[in-house]
């Protein structure tokens, strides 16, 4: 293998704490009909939407290490946090209920669409089929203010709460995608597949981070391009800084962050989080007509 990932860092990965949830190593796939249509060059695929759990997603990566952390903490309960059809949530609600834990999803109806449907179907209702506590609050509320005083009532209420962050984005979640990326250092080189790059969609910037340190450790064999679903890149590239910074340090890669590791792609990300427009619309019916693949809107 032409790069790869230290020994000594995948011991150290290994040696935190790891509850296994997702059906791995996924799928690289090559996306032969999709590339034709738009005239190349070359697109695969790391199909993180076949981790399994409850629909599957890359969140499950990275609740393998967050949920295995509560369980360390003597947790009985997590709260986390998103969007109404957030699939970080459906996620949780799904590991929680695996792993014997109580769920609590404090959702944010920040996304302006009026249809009723957006605030009753979709992961709303597998949400509940979950058993999930689900907690709703309006768009106007401070997110921060609001999981506090949830986990203060349940502190309350004799419970022992453990927090998981937005798209469960921190360092120990992050860790996750390290494990993507050292899965498709392996699979590109089982396939003679040579990368000029790899983009994924970065919000929350967990997934965005553990790939970056994933492939600074392995000696950076290609760059990471987060493309961001927001208009301003500034925000989300410091939230990527930081946290690569933290899993760096907690795997012993010995190796620095370059300022130009993470980089963001903006001009994409309008009209709104969470809105369809039409070259989304677009892409969606491209991917599912050439390939058999669903992509989310946002």
């Amino acid at each position: 293998m032409a790069s790869q990932i230290p020994s000594a860092v995948l011991e150290k990965l290994n040696s935190f704490p790891r509850a296994r949830l997702a059906h791995a190593p996924t799928p690289l796939e090559r996306l032969d009909r999709v590339s034709k249509a738009l005239g190349g060059p070359t697109i695969y695929i790391k199909r993180d939407d076949c981790t399994g759990l409850a629909g599957g997603g890359n969140k499950t990566r990275k609740l393998e290490f967050l949920m295995a952390e509560a369980k360390s903490a003597g947790a009985d309960c997590v709260v986390t946090t998103g969007g109404m059809q957030s699939n970080h949530c459906r996620q949780t609600a799904a590991a929680a209920a695996k792993l014997g834990f109580e769920c609590h999803l404090a959702l944010i109806d920040k996304v302006d669409w009026s249809e009723d449907a957006y605030r009753r179907a979709g992961n709303v209702t597998l949400d509940h089929v979950l058993g999930a506590h689900v907690h709703v609050y309006p768009g106007s509320v401070d997110r921060d203010e609001t999981c506090d005083a949830l986990l203060k009532k349940l502190r309350s209420d004799g419970k022992t709460p453990y927090f998981i962050p937005l798209g469960g984005s921190n360092a120990t979640g992050a860790l996750g995608h390290v494990l993507t990326f050292n899965e498709v250092l392996a699979q590109i080189d089982g396939q003679g597949v040579n990368p000029k790059a790899l983009y994924m969609c970065t919000s929350s910037g967990g997934t965005h981070s553990g790939l970056v340190a994933g492939t600074i450790a392995a000696g950076r064999p290609f760059p990471i391009i987060g493309v961001d679903n927001e208009d301003d890149p500034e925000p989300i590239k410091a939230k990527v800084q930081s946290i690569v910074d933290e899993v760096l340090e907690l795997l012993n890669v010995g190796e620095t962050r370059n300022e130009d590791d993470v980089f963001v792609l903006q001009g994409t990300g309008g009209p709104s989080y969470g809105i369809p427009n039409d070259k989304a619309n677009a892409a969606i019916e491209l991917m599912a007509s050439h390939e058999g693949i669903f992509l989310d809107p946002v």
